[in-house]
């Protein structure tokens, strides 16, 4: 009988521990950006980038419009590149490795401001191995890719709009 009421003291002890360690280690979700503005309206599209970054923008409460009358921010989208590079090549001349890129171009101006922002430029790259012989695996992983950088282009434009301030 003791040792059972010991060893339930224990675990209890320990998930109190646990759960004290866990409350303690500053662990929090991301949760939304911070934004200075209300609404947006977005000129210009590009053709992978667009549909993502409305949702991620109505998502952070920002109120996306269609005419720039009543937005307080205009943000041009100037244009997208994606892009594929041979890093290296075999002793044999095949392809071992290649370098993908993922950039975006765009500007920002307030609605009562005359003058927008110089173009500013927000690029991913990865590199990944290839083979020939795992053509269908390897097609799969730069389509993995290109959509991870879009992603992380999309989250970079985010936080670059929330520095923004009136």
């Amino acid at each position: 009988m003791n040792r059972l009421n010991i060893n339930a003291g224990l675990k209890a002890l320990f998930y109190a521990g646990l759960l004290a360690a866990i409350t303690s280690c500053g662990f929090q979700l991301r949760g939304a950006a911070s934004i200075a503005f209300e609404s947006i309206n977005i000129q210009g599209s590009t053709l992978t980038i667009s549909k993502n970054l409305v949702k991620s923008l109505k998502t952070n409460g920002i109120k996306v419009l269609d005419t720039a009358e009543n937005a307080d921010v205009l943000l041009e989208l100037m244009g997208e590149e994606s892009e594929k590079r041979i890093l290296s090549l075999s002793g044999r001349g095949l392809v071992n490795e290649f370098e993908l890129f993922y950039r975006i171009h765009y500007r920002t101006r307030y609605a009562d401001a005359a003058l927008w922002s110089p173009v500013k430029t927000i690029e991913a790259r990865r590199d990944f191995s290839y083979s020939d012989a795992n053509l269908l695996a390897k097609q799969g992983e730069e389509k993995q890719l290109n959509e991870n950088m879009q992603t992380d282009v999309l989250s970079n434009l985010i936080r670059q709009l929330s520095t923004l301030k009136k």
